[in-house]
């Protein structure tokens, strides 16, 4: 437990038993569930945590209480990482209220089979307030960030937001690591899809006079907040924050590496500011997802692989378009021995994507390069330098 502001308690815990979050993405730094309570006239405590941790999380809330009895339990997001505890919270204080919205309580329904909300609910609608005393609290509703149900709560005494799952990221909160990149990977993996939503919540926020932001999972924020909400906003608009050219290329016998190899050779001969080369065979997938936002040009190199294109390059276009993934400079590197047609399905893959700029030249090796390929590769690097 320790003290926000003089009111407000952290009483969250860091997982360092996890490998995988949400059973895809890698964590050697184990993640945090973070959760909240409001010392007050009326106490108020904000989400819960992961199922394996119920047991401290308790402990922790207990500890912060100092022998009192908590008033709300308000719910902002149901996934079961922040939920998973509304029911050992109900049976420990069966005096306190549920607060969510429709949406919520339907989910309680879902998660928790037949669990009882006669009488324990308060439901609030977007924009409404709920006065805990001299703390005021207004509910903001957040759908699809990430979660139909997903709502913020604005305390306006000590201006903090409490934003459920934007604004986290990946690692426990003993870790000590760059807040940009695990943030990144996080936001690009599990809410890149909603950017229009994302959108839609800043302007909100834009509106609230925000000294502190209590994410879900990841750091207290509580300095440089126009850091923090300017990269979000990058983020969720799909504008380039670094300049740069990425390369992610599959080979199978090295002939498609060696070609995107001299093309990373030649962006660094240019003067490129920065060149990330990818193996996306042995990158860890969030990770290239993540790169591939953050610089506005990407080359995809790769093999023709039974009339298709190499399995881990179709996974990783497919999470970019699947993640809405545009306004962006696109070339292509394509291998195939008697029928190339990489470049082609590749291309195809992207016919969704907006704002994509495909470069004029695209370079075929067929199975080695040659020196054609190497005049193809050159004309290339001078269309990504300009």
């Amino acid at each position: 437990m320790r003290n926000i502001t003089n009111d407000i308690c952290y009483i969250g815990v860091n997982d360092h038993e996890i490998d995988l979050f949400e059973g895809l993405y890698d964590v050697p730094n184990g993640m945090a569930y973070n959760s909240y309570v409001i010392m007050d006239e009326k106490i108020a405590v904000l989400d819960t945590v992961d199922a394996n941790f119920g047991d401290q999380w308790i402990e922790n809330l207990e500890e912060a209480l100092a022998g009192k009895t908590p008033d709300y339990l308000i719910v902002q997001h149901m996934e079961p990482d922040h939920s998973a505890n509304i029911a050992k919270f109900m049976e420990k204080y069966p005096s306190a209220s549920i607060v969510g919205n429709t949406k919520t309580f339907n989910m309680i329904k879902l998660f928790f089979n037949g669990i009882d909300l006669t009488g324990k609910t308060v439901e609030v609608k977007d924009g409404e307030s709920l006065s805990l005393g001299s703390h005021e609290l207004t509910f903001v509703f957040a759908p699809m960030v990430h979660w139909p149900e997903v709502m913020f709560t604005y305390d306006s005494t000590d201006k903090v937001l409490f934003s459920a799952d934007a604004f986290g990221k990946f690692g426990a909160l003993d870790a000590d690591e760059d807040w940009a990149c695990e943030a990144r990977r996080y936001y690009f993996g599990i809410v890149g899809k909603y950017g229009v939503q994302v959108q839609n919540i800043l302007k909100k926020a834009s509106a609230l006079d925000i000294s502190i932001i209590c994410p879900l999972h990841g750091p207290v924020l509580t300095e440089n907040l126009d850091y923090y909400l300017d990269l979000y906003n990058t983020w969720s608009s799909y504008g380039i924050e670094s300049q740069g050219v990425m390369i992610a290329y599959t080979s199978v016998y090295g002939n498609t590496k060696k070609a995107a190899g001299i093309l990373r050779d030649k962006l660094l001969e240019k003067g490129c500011p920065k060149v990330v080369f990818c193996d996306l065979a042995r990158e860890d997938m969030a990770e290239a997802v993540e790169d591939a936002f953050r610089y506005g040009k990407l080359v995809l190199a790769t093999t023709t692989y039974n009339a298709d294109i190499f399995p881990f390059m179709k996974h990783f276009i497919s999470d970019l378009t699947e993640r809405n993934y545009q306004n962006r400079t696109i070339g292509l590197i394509e291998n195939g021995a008697w029928a190339p047609m990489a470049a082609k399905i590749m291309k195809g893959m992207f016919e969704k994507s907006k704002n994509i700029n495909w470069l004029n030249t695209t370079v075929t090796v067929k199975a080695g390069v040659k020196d054609e390929n190497i005049s193809q590769i050159e004309a290339m690097a001078e269309e990504l330098i300009k």
